[in-house]
Formats: structure tokens, C-alpha cells, sequence
């Protein structure tokens, strides 16, 4: 049976190569993306439906959600590709720390607002998160928004440690009526991810050594598309955090439930949702 895919962020980078392998096997890709014409220039190529919402505007991404309701009656695989590390802290017109929003707080928003139709579909919700939330996070509950303390790096860091809190917390509040979560290290991707950026964020994406050290962006999509072709509770375990196609560690805060379900609680505050 064709699965309806919606891959968000996927007009470039890992998100368009996964549209791509998984359109190629036959599934029906949906084509999430900010930039109007690389979207639909990715899904006129694979002959596949396009939606584009800016994840730096919660109403943009409330229209989304009410799109993909009205048009697939089914959605069998979420994947929260999208996101992105920022240079300077910037305040959204939601009010909300850009980095926090478009990496945490809008695919949390989505996957509620889908939420009810993706746990009709036996859905996996897969969250593209990173290495960094193990490497470079300050996360404080108490201090989402980086009001405090700022830094670039530390924001990601907090932003993809998040990404793995709430895919937990999705699993642990949903996982018995069929919905599995899962969230995954693409690897360090040869893209222009780190192109909003500043400093060594941006020369490390677009430096000379850059094609050269990094993973490409059909090996990271690969990583995404294996998770999206594969069974729940077989080829990969609900609530887990993978990198390479196997388990992987990641931050120890990841398995504290009482932060995650304080995320979970802040974010539905913070995006207008009943906790």
C-alpha cells in the first residue's frame, strides 16, 4: 500500500533527497519548505504535492496542518525535518527566540494539530534532531527563550535536545494508541544549513573543506528514509534516538521524564494548544 510521507524542510538538504528516494519507491511525498520556488522547483521534479509554510510564523504553520487535513485523509510518516541555527538572538513576531520556534516549538505545534489524524494512521512521527543536543546545550526549562544566556551554538544545542525531550514524551503520551515516535543524528551535512548563520557555523558549512568532511546530503536523507520506510518495534524501537541506522546516546536529560513533560506543557502555553 502507497504511504503518504509529509517531509517538512525538505526543499533542500536531507529533506529533498529522503522526497526523493521515498517518491522514487513509489510512496506519496508531500513536499514541505519556506522558499516558495525551491519548494515547488523540488516537487514539480518528483511529480508530488508541495506546501510551504515558514516555521518562523505559527499562523503559517497552523494554515499547514488545516491544508494537510483537508487533502490526505491519511498521513502515514511526519517527518520534522525542518530547522536551522541563527546567528544573533531574534524575537519572532509570535515573540518567541527564532531558533527555540522553528526548531522546537513550531513541529510541536504541527504534530498537534495533525495529531488526531496520525494516530488514526498508525503514524511515525520522526524528528530530525543531532548530535548537538548532546554536545552544546545550556538547557534550562526556566529559560526557554535564551532571555538569560545566548549564545548561537547553545540555542541549536537546546533546540535538538528538545527535539529528542519531546519525541519521548510523544511516545510515553501516545504511543499506546499506535503512534510511534522516533528522532535520529543525520550526520554533520554537506548543505547550506549553517548559510543563516554566523562565525564557525557558517564557515564550517561553507568552507573549502566542507564537501570534503561532511556527509552528503543523499546519506543523510538516507537516514531519514530508512526510518521512514521501516516497522515501528522492528527495525527501529519507539521513543529511541538513532544515528548511523542504529541506537545512539544522547544528552542524559533526554531520559528525564519530568523535564520532557514540562516541555511538553510550556510549548502547548507557548503555542496557544491545551497542555
Amino acid at each position: 500500500m502507497t504511504r503518504t510521507i509529509v517531509i517538512t524542510g525538505a526543499s533542500d538538504g536531507i529533506g529533498a533527497a529522503s522526497a526523493k528516494q521515498l517518491a522514487q519507491l513509489g510512496e506519496e511525498v508531500v513536499v514541505v519548505g519556506r522558499n516558495p520556488e525551491k519548494t515547488a522547483r523540488v516537487a514539480r521534479a518528483l511529480g508530488v504535492e508541495s506546501f510551504v509554510a515558514d516555521f518562523s510564523d505559527l499562523a503559517q504553520v497552523r494554515g499547514l496542518a488545516a491544508s494537510l487535513l483537508e487533502t490526505y485523509p491519511r498521513i502515514d510518516v511526519l517527518a520534522n525535518n525542518a530547522g536551522g541555527i541563527f546567528g544573533e538572538r531574534t524575537v519572532t513576531d509570535d515573540g518567541y527566540e527564532l531558533t527555540f520556534q522553528v526548531n522546537h516549538l513550531a513541529p510541536y505545534l504541527l504534530t498537534n494539530l495533525l495529531l488526531e489524524r496520525l494516530i488514526e494512521s498508525n503514524a511515525s512521527v520522526i524528528q530530525t534532531s543531532s548530535a548537538a543536543a548532546k554536545l552544546f546545550p545550556r538547557f534550562d526549562i526556566d529559560d526557554l527563550q535564551g532571555e538569560r544566556r545566548y549564545s548561537a551554538t547553545a540555542a541549536y544545542g537546546n533546540a535538538k535536545l528538545a527535539n529528542v525531550l519531546f519525541t519521548k514524551e510523544l511516545h510515553r503520551r501516545f504511543g499506546d494508541r499506535g503512534l510511534s515516535a522516533v528522532a535520529f543524528h543525520p550526520g554533520v551535512i554537506a548543505s547550506s544549513f549553517g548559510s543563516t548563520s554566523n562565525g564557525p557555523w557558517k564557515w564550517m558549512y561553507s568552507g573549502p573543506l566542507a564537501q570534503r568532511l561532511m556527509t552528503s546530503t543523499s546519506v543523510g536523507g538516507a537516514r531519514l528514509t530508512w526510518l521512514a520506510l521501516g516497522k515501528p518495534g522492528v527495525d527501529w524501537q519507539p521513543g529511541g534516538f538513532y544515528a548511523n541506522n542504529k541506537p545512539a546516546t544522547t544528552n542524559r536529560l533526554a531520559d528525564d521524564p519530568v523535564v520532557a513533560r514540562q516541555l511538553w506543557e510550556r510549548s502547548a502555553l507557548l503555542s496557544g494548544l491545551d497542555g
